[in-house]
């Protein structure tokens, strides 16, 4: 089994962190647009999507800054984050995902992150 990079995207928002950071972290917000369903109890959130139910455990999170999750499945030193950061130069907000994948899968899991974003992106308006 090969071991899995981390790779990071990053997306210009148009919207405050303190709202970004609902979407991000508050159960209703993620399936908004991250999952049919979501729950959380206790800092494991359960994620569904079409009768299947994915669990993760809330690793690290700093309101309006980041959250980090970790899939249940995964290796002990893999998660996925998002990240709200600010552009110096224009001061606009940034989206930025950390995610892991086989080197071969970067390129598919990089577009199905770019279809939920645009998800996101259509939710809040941005």
């Amino acid at each position: 089994m090969s071991k899995k990079v981390l790779y990071t995207l990053e997306y210009p928002v148009r919207c405050s962190p303190g709202i970004l950071f609902e979407f991000l972290s508050q159960p209703s917000g993620l399936q908004e647009w991250f999952a049919d369903a979501v729950d959380e109890k206790d800092g494991e959130y359960s994620f569904s999507w079409n009768g299947t139910v994915e669990k993760a455990d809330l690793l690290e999170m700093e309101e309006n800054k980041f959250i980090r999750f970790r899939w249940k499945h995964m290796a002990k030193d893999e998660y996925f984050e998002f990240c709200i950061d600010k552009s110096e130069v224009t001061n606009q907000t940034i989206l930025v995902i950390k995610d892991f994948a086989d080197k071969k899968d970067i390129k598919d899991q990089s577009q199905l992150w770019e279809y939920q974003v645009k998800d996101l992106f259509h939710r809040i308006g941005s």
